[in-house]
This record gives structure tokens, sequence and C-alpha cells, in this order.
């Protein structure tokens, strides 16, 4: 996600979240003062203790002790030294090409892009987008189909997230008066958001797109999609421009990813709530008290952030006038404007690479949130498929879907009918935390608990509502407040699942709101001098499932790592005892390398970049309940507070390294491989974002790519060994 916009005014990741639903605080304090009759010190087995036997972390110790040839790997590179320079640095050892840059065209019949902001916009329906952010790398085989194993050929699928309106066009975006008055702007940004699907293929150790390929495809702002499962069809869909409420134009703020057993991509939509226009002083008037609610829960009013809907004349289709969420018909279904539009956002989205001419569709069985991703967990014959999911602001939920259909490998071709199957027709779960340190999936299904319509902050009407409305319905349940959940990623070995907690500041966590799982609160002072008080540094937690089974309903859990500048406090801040080689802020992309192990840690960052740009880690990660219990002592300059916490195992420099360090202004974002662990795929996003462009001295924040006086351009690189050899081991 992009975490600062000095160049653009938005707050997506701020709570929406007035529910009442206790936060850490209240859950763990119990579970604090057990461990406090235990004695205050406790390892693995005295987790266990605290609510009697652990299922899961015993499953968690068969599961790594069943699975020969799945060893912890060894890292095997030397730490990449912190960096403010305006480039990308690697290991000695390893080397990295640019991939696939903004604007790199796509179809031969498209020339190349002269990144200075005149391209015409129509161009970019074949051309790369902007933000380059998750991704996923599927092996193609001979055949044209998905072949799991193949390493030198393959389709890369990754989002565009979002844009840098400053280097798109010839002097930035044109507004006067908050009216965009350039209409061939706002349509090259519909094009420059969305995802890109293309051929690559290694050659004589060298990596390329395929110019040419017809596999090459995006998908954008004005690409049809079908609104797929229980939502799908209901009135809750019914805009203009699909009166039934089966089809919807569009994705947006495609943030993480996620993948299937047959070989599809998912693309989440994250921020999408803040490019609709809604003026409240004008519109609520005309809207019912659940709608108010739903719309204040979503975050879904203002003038849209890149004021697409201002656009004027527009066109018979309503192409900008769709962004308008106002109810300006006379209509009682909204089938004459697009006050039901922002419904239709917010979804997982199924891609299928390998066939070009296939309708997308939103999978709305998933729910409707801020969707960071969707990480698919393990995959066995007889057993339903599960997909963890993240909604990333402060003060939201953590999310699994499990498909009522269990897996048969037949469907591993099945394409979009498989998603049909398993991705229209399951249960959506929110994670709630105990106080016992166990946890519990709280089913989010039409009349169960108190989503019903007796709920009195919003009453449910049917399961179409529920899913629509997945955070209210996250609030009735229960649900534990969490800080900004974002990426997540399930450890091949153990199927154990780690989630980001990319940082939270003091005004949305306070000292007297610390608790077990968010500890920390200092001041982690620039070395130019600015305050930035809270957990501006952020951390990662894990939890196992109980009896290794992906659909059940309860889980054990701890903090795995924290992050902090080597020179913090150990006792109290730099808790997982980083140093030079390793310190880091602001976690947020997570990935497990399924042919060599390693977890790998993205940031997107604003706290540590007076001494360092965003990077890349490698870890090797543990299992839940290695660690030990622990008391941390914060301070705001007025009280003190002491809280005790349950910390994974201190990593130490040889499982924790550096790997990358990218230009500046940029966040390190999406990571993929090929299946044989030898190219490692990694997005820089938006390079140079934060300092505002001279354009008539060519002077920007980076030059990254292309060097020079260039634009920064957001770009995909690929690592690879110069020996040929595994990445980071």
């Amino acid at each position: 996600m992009n975490d600062l916009q000095s160049l653009r005014s938005d707050s997506d990741d701020e709570s929406t979240n007035t529910s009442a639903n206790p936060g850490f605080d209240s859950i763990l304090q119990a579970r604090l003062s057990r461990r406090r009759l235990l004695g205050g010190s406790m390892g693995a087995a005295a987790l266990a203790m605290l609510g009697g036997a652990s299922p899961a972390l015993a499953a968690a110790s068969a599961q790594g002790a069943a699975a020969p040839g799945r060893k912890l790997p060894k890292l095997a590179f030397n730490p990449v030294a912190k960096s403010l320079a305006d480039a990308v640095s690697v290991p000695e050892g390893y080397r990295y090409t640019v991939l696939y840059r903004l604007g790199d065209p796509i179809d031969g019949s498209v020339g190349e892009y002269l990144n200075d902001g005149t391209d015409p916009a129509e161009s970019f329906a074949l051309r790369a987008g902007d933000h380059h952010d998750g991704m996923h790398y599927f092996g193609l085989g001979p055949n044209g189909k998905h072949h799991k194993n193949e390493s030198d050929r393959g389709l890369l699928c990754l989002n565009h997230e979002a844009i840098t309106p400053a280097y798109l066009h010839p002097n930035g975006a044109t507004v006067v008066g908050d009216v965009r008055t350039v209409a061939e702007e706002v349509l090259r940004e519909f094009y420059v958001h969305g995802v890109s699907v293309v051929e690559i293929a290694r050659a004589g150790g060298e990596w390329r797109y395929q110019r040419d390929s017809h596999f090459n495809r995006r998908v954008h702002t004005l690409t049809e999609m079908e609104l797929s499962g229980p939502a799908g069809k209901t009135p809750y869909m019914v805009t203009k421009y699909s009166p039934d409420g089966s089809r919807t134009r569009g994705t947006v703020n495609n943030c993480a990813s996620g993948s299937t057993p047959w070989g599809t991509y998912l693309t989440c939509e994250e921020n999408w709530a803040g490019y609709f226009r809604r003026i409240e002083a004008t519109d609520n008037p005309n809207r019912s008290a659940r709608e108010l609610t739903a719309f204040t829960r979503y975050g879904v009013r203002g003038t849209g952030r890149e004021l697409w809907a201002t656009v004027t004349p527009d066109t018979a289709d309503d192409l900008y006038g769709r962004w308008n969420a106002m109810k300006l018909g006379s209509s009682t279904d909204g089938s004459d404007d697009y006050r039901n539009g922002p419904n239709t956002y917010g979804w997982v989205v199924e891609i299928d690479p390998f066939s070009p001419d296939a309708t997308p569709k939103k999978r709305t069985a998933l729910g409707r949130f801020a969707h960071e991703g969707a990480w698919l967990g393990p995959v066995r014959v007889g057993h339903p498929l599960v997909w963890y999911m993240g909604c990333d602001s402060r003060n939201e939920y953590i999310y699994k879907y499990v498909s009522n259909a269990v897996w048969h490998p037949d469907d591993a071709n099945g394409g979009m009918a498989a998603g049909d199957k398993y991705l229209d027709d399951g249960k959506l779960y929110v994670a709630r935390f105990d106080a016992d340190g166990t946890g519990q999936w709280v089913e989010l299904g039409f009349g169960v608990g108190n989503v019903s319509p007796a709920n009195a902050a919003y009453g449910f009407a049917d399961q179409a509502d529920v899913l629509v409305h997945a955070r209210l319905a996250a609030d009735a349940a229960g649900a534990t407040k969490m800080d900004r959940p974002e990426w997540g990623a399930v450890n091949p070995r153990n199927g154990e699942v780690y989630m980001s907690l990319t940082n939270t500041n003091a005004a949305s966590r306070p000292l007297s709101r610390l608790d077990a799982a968010n500890p920390r609160f200092y001041n982690d002072r620039k070395t130019t001098g600015q305050d930035q008080r809270g957990n501006p540094n952020g951390h990662i937690i894990r939890f196992a499932e109980a009896g290794d089974d992906v659909a059940a309903t309860s889980f054990k859990w701890d903090v795995f790592l924290f992050g902090a500048r080597a020179t913090a406090d150990a006792a109290n801040v730099n808790i997982s005892g980083l140093t030079d080689a390793n310190d880091f802020s602001s976690p947020d992309g997570l990935w497990f390398s399924h042919a060599t192990g390693v977890l790998w840690i993205e940031t997107d960052d604003g706290a540590y970049t007076d001494v360092t740009n965003c990077m890349l880690l490698a870890a090797v990660p543990g299992e839940v309940g290695d660690g030990a219990a622990r008391t941390i002592v914060s301070s705001d300059g007025t009280s003190t507070r002491a809280v005790d916490t349950y910390v994974g195992k201190a990593p130490g420099e040889e499982n924790l390294r550096r790997f990358l360090v990218g230009p500046k202004e940029c966040e390190i974002t999406g990571v993929a491989e090929t299946p044989d662990g030898k190219a490692l795929f990694v997005n820089i996003q938006h390079p140079g974002e934060d300092t505002r462009p001279d354009f008539a001295t060519g002077s920007f924040g980076s030059h990254w790519p292309d060097g020079g006086l260039s634009r920064p351009r957001s770009s995909t690189i690929v690592i690879t060994r110069v020996d040929g050899g595994r990445i980071g081991v």
C-alpha cells in the first residue's frame, strides 16, 4: 500500500472502526495474569499449559517433523548495508536486471514509452501500469497451459495499485477549483491502474518479457467484471451500468494478491473507497440510516482522491460519472445512477492468465473490505481450501475463507469453472484472539450470533448483506481489532500463518491501550530531530491452526518479530535483538519461498528513512511458541506502563539478514520466484514519490531506473545469482 504520499492527500489507512469490540488489551490481560501465576517466565511448554493441552503447538511440531526435505534453510549471503542512494543494492554474488517498467509496451503495435507525460491515454491499454505491487509467477508449459514446475518460461501477473500523477502527465494532474479539466489525463489514469499479465522467459541466463505474446494482457478500471457468488445479482449491486447487479466495470487499488491450485490469479482491491465522490452534506439527507452506517464504516465520502467524477462533459456510458456515488436518480433501486457503485468494489478478483478472453470475476463469498491480499493455505486432497486475508486499516481484522467443496486434483486445470466451485461457495470467518493465548475463528454467517436482523448497530437482511458489509458483520461478531493487518504468508514447512502489522501511532494506540500483542510505546526520534511516538516500526504476528486443520475454528498465536533501529533500547524497543545487519521498520510484504523455505520481508516505511531506504530481508522462522515471556516497560514522557507479552525466539543475524535496499522514496513490494528458486522477482514501487518535482530542471526525488534526468518509474526487477544457484541460501 502507499504509506506516504506527500504529493497527494489521502488517509485510507485511518480507522473507521468505532465498534466497541475489545482490543487485545482487555482480551490478553487475563492471559497475562495467568502467566504471572505460572511464574512470569514461560517457554513453549508453559504456553501450552495455559489452555491445557495445545493441539496447535503439538501439530506444528509434528508438521515440521513429518516433512522430510523441509529442513530449515540456512542463509548464505553477506548482509547488504543500509543505504540512502538512488540505487538498488543486492549482496555480493548477486545481480539484478530491470524487467518491466511503467509504460513498457506489451504489444508490437505500441511504441516505446516516452516518459514525459505525452504518451496517448489509449496506449496504456497495452502498456505497463504504475505502482507495481503484489504478483505471482505461473509456469507456462509448451502446450500453453499452467505447468507448476516450469522455471524458464512463465506468466507474471502483477498489480498496479495506484499512481503518482505528477509523473504521468506533462506537468502533473491538471486541476482547477477541485475539478479535473483534462479528460485525457483521467483516461490515462483509468488504464494505468489494475493488473498486468505478461509472458516472461529465460534464455542464456537472461530474463526478458515477451512483447508480442498473445498471453499479454492489461486488466484495468474499464475492464468488464462479473459479480460472482452470493452477492452477485442482488439489489446491493444494481447500477445504471448493470441493472440486474451481475456486472461492474473495472478493478482499482489492487494491492497484494494470491493464487489458486488451478492456476488463476487473485488480485485484491484495497483502498478503493477513496476513489468515489460522495458529498455528505448533499447526499446524506437522501440516504437511509442503514446506508449511512455502511458509508461511515467503509469511509465512502469526500470528493474522490483523484477527482475522477468531476470530468465534464461525461461520455454516453458514464465513464467518469460512474465514480459519483451520490443518489442522483429517481429510481428506488439505483438502476438510474451509481449510488451502489461502491458496493461493486472491495473484493477479491479472479483472473485466468492462461485465457486472455476470460472475463474476470469478483468473488463475493470472500467478503468486502480493504483487501490487502488472499493467501492460500496448505492444499490437501479431500480437504477444504482456505485463503487468509487482512483488512488494511487501523483497528481492522484478520479473516479467512474456507471452501465448502473439498479439493480434488482433477480440478487442477479447471480455470474459472474451478473458481465457481471453490470460491463461490464457502464460509467467511473473522479472527478473535482469546485471553488464554488461543484464538477463535468466528463465522460471518447470516443468523449466526449477532450477525442478524436484531443487531443494534446494523441489522443484516441476508447473507449477501453480510458479505457486502463484512466489516460491520465482523464488528457484530466480536472480532479483535488489529493494527493495520497487511500482507500474510503461509509457511510451507508447517502451515503456520504470518501477518504483518505495519505500524501505528500515538493517536491510535496511546500508552493506556498497550497490550500483549501491541506492547510498545516509544519515541523513535529521527536523526534529523523529528519525534515519532507510538509504535512506528511495526511487528509481525503468526498463528498455528488447531490440529493442523485449515478448517479449524481455533488457533494458537505469538509475536514473531518486532521492527526497530539497532540502536534502540534493547529491553523495551529492540525486543528481537536486531543489529545493523538486519534492523528494519514497517514490515509490509511477506512471502515464503516454496523452493527454499525462506521468508521474505518487505518494508513500506517512513519512520527509518532518515537512515535507509526501504528494503527486503530474508528470514528463517521457527514456529509458534519457540520464544519466551517478556515484560516491556514503555513511557510517553509522563506515565510509565509495564506490559507482559510473548515473543518468538530472536532470529540473530544467522536467521535474519538484509538482502536488498531500494532507491529513494520507494516501497519494496511484491515478490515471486521461479519454482527452481533461481530467480526472484521484486517490485520497486513509486520511487521518488515524496519529493515535489521540478519539471523545468528535471529535478525529481529519484531518477531510477533509467538514470540521468529521467522521471522515475515503478518497475519489476529480477534477481539471480552469478553462479546460477538458488536465491538466499
